[in-house]
Parts: C-alpha cells; sequence; structure tokens
C-alpha cells in the first residue's frame, strides 16, 4: 500500500534523567524529577511527592530508542511516514505537580533550554513544546517570553491546573494576553496536573483511562465561557490526545446554558459558545472511528491526527495500518485537512 503522509500533533521525548540534577543548583535539584527502581517497580518522586509508581515493564515498553535517541526518531518518522511533529515532554509533564514557586520556575526553564537544544534545533520536523510554571502567572509570563525568544511554538499546559487557580480565573488573563499577542499556542496534553488513579477494583483501568480525557473538556468550557477566547480571537488552543467527537456535544451543552439561563450568563459573548469553540479549539486523536465522521456530519475541521509515540496507547510500529483503516475510503479533502492542513494552520507552517 502506498504510504500515507502525515503530521502528528501529539507525540513525547524522554528527556535523559539527570537534566534538572546537572541544571539546578543541589538545593533545588534534590526535589526535581527522581526516579528509583526497586522490587520491579519504578517510582517517581517531584516536590517531595510520590507522584506515580509503575511496574518497571510497564515503563520500558515506553521507551523505546528513538523516545531517547532524536537520530533514531527521525528514522521512525520516516519509517511512520510522519512528517512533521509536535512533541511534548515526558518527566516535564511533573512540573505541573510541584507546589514550590521557585522549584517550578527553574525547572521549567532548564526543560525549555534542553529542548530548545535537543529537540527542535536538531530538525524543523520536531515542534517541540515548552514548558511554563503553573504555580505563578508572572514566573510563566517572563519564561514565556523567554522561550519565544527561543524560537518555541508550541506551549504544553496541564489539563488540571493547581488548586485554587482555575482557568477561568482573571489570575490567568496576564498569560492568555501574552501568548495571544506573541502567537503562542497553548497545548492542553490530556492525564496532566491531576489524580491519575481515580477508580479502583473492577474496570478501574479502563474507567481511569477514560477520566484522562474530561479535564481536557474542563479546560474549553472553562476558556469558552469566562471569555478569554472570546477576548482573544487569535488565540488558537489545542486538546492533546483528548480524541475528538466530544467537542460538537460539548458545545450543544454550552449553547444550552448559555441559551437557556442567560439570566445568570457572564461575561456576554460575541458569540455562541459552540462558534468560539468551532473557531478556535483544535483536537488531536490516534484511533477513534468517530473522528472523520465528526468532521464530515458536523463539520468540526479543527480536527488532527496524532501518534501519541512512544506511548502504548499510541500506534507506533503500526502507524501506516491505522491510517489505511481511517483515511483509505474517507473524502480525500478532509483526509488533507486532518492529516495535514489543521496541523499547518494551527503551527503556520507552510503557505
Amino acid at each position: 500500500m502506498a504510504k500515507i503522509l502525515v503530521n502528528s500533533a501529539d507525540s513525547h521525548v524522554l528527556e535523559r534523567l539527570d537534566l534538572w540534577e546537572q541544571a539546578l543548583p543541589s538545593r533545588l535539584a534534590q526535589r526535581a524529577p527522581r526516579v528509583e527502581r526497586k522490587d520491579g517497580k519504578e517510582t517517581v518522586y517531584v516536590d517531595g511527592q510520590v507522584l506515580r509508581r509503575d511496574p518497571i515493564a510497564f515503563q520500558e515498553a515506553m521507551r523505546p530508542p528513538g523516545a531517547e535517541n532524536v537520530q533514531i526518531r527521525l528514522q521512525d518518522l520516516d519509517d511512520q511516514g510522519i512528517q512533521s511533529e509536535a512533541v511534548f515532554p515526558s518527566r516535564g509533564l511533573w512540573i505541573a505537580h510541584m507546589h514550590d514557586q521557585e522549584l517550578a520556575a527553574a525547572s521549567a526553564a532548564a526543560y525549555n533550554d534542553w529542548c530548545a537544544s535537543e529537540i527542535n534545533a536538531v530538525s524543523p520536523r520536531l515542534i517541540g513544546s515548552a514548558v511554563l510554571s503553573v504555580v505563578d502567572t508572572d514566573d510563566a509570563v517572563r519564561e514565556l517570553h523567554r522561550a519565544m525568544g527561543m524560537g518555541f511554538r508550541a506551549i504544553f499546559m496541564p489539563c488540571e491546573p493547581p488548586k485554587g487557580r482555575p482557568y477561568n480565573s482573571e489570575v490567568w488573563e496576564p498569560l492568555w494576553s501574552a501568548m495571544s499577542e506573541a502567537g503562542a499556542v497553548p497545548c492542553f496534553h490530556i492525564g496532566t496536573g491531576g489524580e491519575l488513579i481515580l477508580a479502583r477494583g473492577p474496570g478501574g483501568a479502563v474507567i481511569n483511562y477514560v477520566e484522562t480525557a474530561f479535564p481536557g473538556q474542563r479546560v474549553v468550557a472553562h476558556l469558552v465561557a469566562s471569555g478569554v477566547l472570546d477576548r482573544h480571537p487569535s488565540l488558537k488552543i489545542a486538546i492533546a490526545e483528548g480524541g475528538v467527537a466530544w467537542v460538537p456535544a460539548l458545545g450543544d451543552r454550552m449553547d444550552e446554558a448559555y441559551r437557556q439561563h442567560g439570566m445568570f450568563v457572564r461575561p456576554t459573548l460575541s458569540a455562541l459558545p459552540s462558534e468560539i469553540i468551532y473557531r478556535q479549539v483544535y483536537t488531536s486523536f490516534q484511533h477513534d472511528r468517530s473522528a472523520l465522521p465528526t468532521v464530515t456530519a458536523l463539520g468540526y475541521d479543527k480536527v488532527m491526527w496524532g501518534s501519541d509515540y512512544p506511548h502504548l496507547e499510541g500506534t507506533f510500529p503500526n502507524t501506516q495500518k491505522v491510517l489505511h483503516e481511517l483515511f483509505d475510503n474517507a473524502d480525500p479533502v478532509v483526509t488533507e485537512r486532518v492529516t495535514i492542513g489543521a496541523f499547518n494552520e494551527l503551527f503556520g507552517l507552510g503557505a
């Protein structure tokens, strides 16, 4: 079969474990991300917290050589038919769980320096995302400007912000304004910033996997209903790895609330919530059979495909098989939009 060429809106790099140990002063480095392997388990410590404890075999399954070696990664992209990809952190995602302001700011800056030199500088095909502290808005704005000066376009944001700092709060407005002015693309990756284990017992593995997607939907509800995207119409956001088909349903629900409960609505928006969503919210999927019908039947076209390399739920090394199953019988216009067009539009690539 002919190879289907795509851009991927979702992948991850695996940072070297001593990144923060080498970059930060010792008083901070001892609380930066640290991994301990013992008794068949891999335990992650961040800022004095045990963040997660997984079987070593599970973690090893997400570490093919290309996850850590960028040259092998580029070979994997060629093999899988991927032209460009958005690259999110792995261990750097844990910065969103830090409580200490100084530690979070310094850890984010260290990751961004590493990503700029070890990922973005290697190939224009790799669109590495910068990390910001979510503990303090002023720190986030300063690091945003520094990251944009280093050539970053994508900015990773956790789907669940710290307690007391919801995304509809005014404390974030300086960051949204700075992002809009700088042309940054905030990318909210599901499964970040909050608890990963919410259910135990029968069905827990599936329930917890489903639960990771809901905070991404909450991000959209907060940023639309609070007027953030309406105030900043040039600000485009992405919800990475959260699927697609929920978008029109969320728009319907928000429109109903806006229309039927108008006496309680603040602020007044310049358009219906669904119109703002369709205009400024991009999403990505990897396997979903419901994704393309959402584009064709419901007209939501801010849809991107993503490989989620190198994670278990991703498509590597079977990307072409997945792509042919998704796109072989699709409208060519829709195929181009989902595989290439929406990605290029979001990240400012191509003509």
